[in-house]
């Protein structure tokens, strides 16, 4: 089990804890903040996150090879799980990930 997040906030339960998250759900909350969390941000685990924030140093083409690289080196820890490929919005800045775990096709959206 995993507590969800949503933009850096714990989801509310409605009843004074927090929502919990499972299987798919629980391993895509980790890969979210696996992403969204800045590598070396943690001085004790600097392995933790991801350099998606240096996208914005790449050629426009150049971004989502770029950042199905980015993503496969910060999730290169999550067990059963692969990238598969990422693919870049250049007009609403975003970076789709599509990821296989465990035979599940999953996807994560981030903005950056």
């Amino acid at each position: 089990m995993t507590t969800q997040l949503r933009n850096g906030d714990y989801c509310p339960d409605g009843k004074g804890g927090f929502l919990e998250a499972a299987g798919g759900e629980a391993v895509l909350e980790r890969v979210l903040f696996l992403l969204a969390a800045r590598r070396g941000s943690f001085p004790l685990l600097p392995e933790v996150g991801s350099r998606l924030y240096l996208l914005g140093r790449e050629k426009p083409g150049a971004r989502g090879a770029a950042g199905a690289g980015y993503a496969a080196e910060a999730l290169a820890s999550e067990p059963d799980l692969a990238v598969t490929g990422a693919v870049w919005e250049e007009t609403t800045h975003r970076l789709h990930v599509t990821l296989d775990w465990q035979g599940t096709p999953l996807v994560a959206e981030v903005s950056l």
